[in-house]
Formats: C-alpha cells, structure tokens, sequence
C-alpha cells in the first residue's frame, strides 16, 4: 500500500466522522453529546488499532502485517519494513562476528578479547587449551584472575604496551608464552599469546655457551700471556724473527682477551634482571672518569675533546651498562676518528628528557652500513678495526645496555663530514632533586 492511497482511505475515514458527528447533532439536537459520541467511537477505534499493533510487535517474527486501511496501514508497512532492514543488518553482522571468530580461531596464537574493564569478552580455542580460560564460565572474569603474575599486573596497569612481555603459561610453567596486548577500538584490548618456549631456550642455550666459552677461555690466555711475558728475557728474543713473533702473539692475545671480555659483558648485560629503578646513577661523575680515561689514550691522536655536561642530571638505571655505552661511544670517536680531530660530547636535558650524544668530524659511514653497525662481529672496514684491536662487539652492548633503559642508538654520518651516535631516556629516567638528596 502506498502511501497516497493511505492518506486518502485515512480522509474518506474522517470525512465519515464527521458525516457521522453531523447526523447525530441533527437527530439529538444536542452537538455536545454527539461529539462525545464521535470521539468515543474515534477513541476505541484508535484503541483497537494500538492493540492489534501490540499483538503483531510481540508476534512480527512470526506473520506479515494485518491488512489495515489509511494511516494504520502506512505505519503497519513503515514498522514492518524497518524490521526487515534491521533482521538483514543483524544477519550481516553474524556473519561478519562469525568470520571473525573463525579466523580467530584459525590463528596459531592464543586469542582473548578484553573489554575497557580488563575482562574477558571472548576467546578462541587456543586460548583456552594454552591459557586454561573454561569458556563461556570464564565471561567477564577479570584478566588478572587469569594471569595472577605481579610482573603481568604491572605491565597492564602502566598501560604501555610498546614492547611483549614473556611470562610462564598459567597451565604450565614450565612453558614460556610471549604476551602481546594490542588497543583496538573503543578502549578494547586483545592479548595474543605465543609459545616461545623454544625460543627461549635457544636463547638461553646460546647465552650460557658464550658466557661459559668466554670464561673458559680465560684460563689459558692467561697462562699464555705469563709465558709470552717471560720470553722476552730470554736468547730466544734474541732473534729478529722472534722478536716479530713475540709482538704479533701479545697483540692477538690482549686482542683475544678484549674480545673475551666484550662477550662476558655483552652476556651480562642480555641476563640482567637488574632493575632500571633500583639505583640513581651519578652520570656527571661517571663522565668525568671516562673523561679522564678518554684523555689518556687521546696522547698519541691529539684529538680537540670537549665535554658538555649538566652537572645536576642524574638518572635512573644500571650503572655499569650506562658506563659501558658511554665509553664505548666516546672511545670508538676517539679510535675511528683521524689525528688532530675534533670530538664533543654532550649530556643534555631536552624536553624532559635526559639526551648523550657523541659528535666527530671523521671520516663518515656510508648509510648501507649504519643499520648494521649493531651487529655483532659487524666491522665496517675490517683492516682498520684489526689495526685498532676492534672486537666488533662495542656497538651491539651499547643497543642491548640500551635496549634494558628502554631506549634505542641513533646515528646520523655524512660521510667525508662525520658522525653522530646519541640515544636519549624518557622523562621517567630523570631522578628528582629530592630522590638525589635522599640517596
């Protein structure tokens, strides 16, 4: 029925209204009682009408609309046609949640859906063999009830998700799981969780190799080191060719014991569970050592070196990985830089932040090599770090010291012109003055 034929049926009803109202004014001679009457008979009319939609509302699912005339037909189609458009847009988005759930279920991780209170929605298969969430019993079960560790609780309420964290699975702790928490739509959260139980003991493995390698190591170098310290006054180096052989195994051996040393920092370094907030550290003093150091080997290059320190900026952090990354930064400046050079070295706060930065006007580094500067074992001219006795380490303790103060090397070199490493530590690595004093 369109809508003019109900505009007219709706007309041609009132017109008998009225037609009606005026007959019984002439028959009764009473115009008051025959408009009570008219609007009485209007009144349950329109009653009826509402009843009858009532009755198919509660009862749409099940029947078409009733055939009725004027604007009670026009309303009838208009309801019946909204709910058709919403039946279709409820059957799409069933198919779509349904996708979603089987592509979720397809997925080789862990899958929960977290709501802005911290409470399970939904989870896939996965999640509940790997995690244990009995579904759907576990509906709206705090997250935290699930996963009970403190390092967890600490991790969803600093509300920083850059970086996973790796936890013990809650069925089995002998498993390592890697938990990842992505924001999504309105103040939702999805944690996806992945077995790295491999991972990690490879990494572990590896770890404890080089760490033990290094260390093992050490014992016969030392032996050697005593021996080649003895040769020297003996008529053995007397001869020439002795004399060259003595140099050359003093210098692969302290260059053996440098790279052995690097290895048992660098192995540290990666097994620290040393807390960032635990200690201030007196980066001022510090630098000032590592000055005093720079300057001693600087004696044969001559280098112009300037310090540019605030002398009140301490931070929180490991100290001795903060001295490891700086002096390697400040030492590779003064070995890689060419005589008579120029070296500043900043300690700055900008923005808020506590900045380190190391500038020479050395030779420069091709941009292919920066992104692997970082690399262990990595060199960019290889002759060139033989000669100045380079591990190719430095730079890879510097990216994971940093790494563990949640930061992260930036380079910047033109070559011909020079080079910049800086790294820079957030406005929560910055000690108060009043944190200062109490230390």
């Amino acid at each position: 029925m369109n809508a003019l034929q109900s505009w007219l049926k709706t007309l041609l009803k009132y017109t008998f209204y009225i037609s009606l109202l005026c007959l019984l004014a002439a028959w009764s001679d009473d115009y008051v009682i025959a408009c009570l009457v008219v609007a009485l008979v209007m009144l349950l009319v329109n009653y009826y009408q509402l009843y009858s939609l009532n009755i198919w509302l509660r009862d749409s699912k099940k029947r078409s609309p009733p055939q009725v005339h004027g604007a009670w037909g026009y309303l009838y189609d208009n309801i019946y046609q909204a709910h058709r458009r919403q039946r279709k847009k409820r059957k799409k988005l069933s198919k779509l949640v349904e996708r979603y759930r089987n592509r979720a279920e397809a997925f080789p991780d862990a899958v929960i859906v977290i709501d802005k209170d911290l409470s399970i929605m939904w989870c896939n298969r996965l999640a509940r063999l790997e995690l244990g969430v009995v579904w759907p019993d576990n509906l709206g079960m705090p997250l935290v009830d699930l996963l009970p560790f403190t390092q967890f609780v600490q991790y969803i309420n600093k509300g920083d998700f850059t970086y996973p964290i790796e936890l013990p699975a809650p069925v089995n702790p002998n498993k390592t799981n890697e938990y990842r928490v992505i924001p999504y739509g309105d103040d939702n959260l999805l944690l996806i969780s992945r077995d790295v139980t491999h991972v990690a003991q490879l990494e572990g493995m590896r770890r404890d190799f080089v760490a033990n390698v290094s260390h093992e190591m050490r014992t016969p170098l030392t032996v050697i080191n005593g021996y080649l310290e003895l040769l020297p006054d003996t008529a053995f180096a007397a001869d020439a060719l002795a004399q060259k052989a003595l140099y050359e195994m003093n210098t692969q051996t302290q260059r053996m014991q440098n790279l052995i040393e690097d290895l048992l920092v660098l192995s540290r370094i990666q097994s620290s569970s040393e807390s960032i907030y635990d200690h201030i550290v007196d980066m001022p003093r510090m630098l000032d050592v590592i000055r005093m150091e720079a300057l001693h080997l600087n004696c044969d290059k001559q280098h112009q070196i300037q310090f540019h320190i605030e002398p009140d900026l301490f931070v929180y952090g490991v100290e001795t990985e903060l001295r490891s990354v700086c002096s390697n930064l400040i030492f590779n400046a003064l070995h890689y830089t060419p005589e008579q050079g120029v070296i500043d070295v900043y300690w700055t706060q900008q923005d808020g932040r506590a900045r380190f930065v190391v500038t020479d006007n050395g030779q420069g580094i091709e941009p292919d090599d920066i992104d692997r500067l970082t690399e262990r074992f990595y060199r960019v001219d290889k002759a060139r770090s033989r000669k100045t006795g380079g591990s190719g380490l430095g730079l890879s303790i510097v990216k994971h010291a940093l790494n563990h103060h949640n930061a992260a090397l930036h380079i910047h070199s033109v070559v011909g012109e020079g080079s910049e490493f800086s790294f820079t530590l957030g406005p929560e690595f910055i000690s108060s003055s009043e944190a200062q004093t109490e230390c």
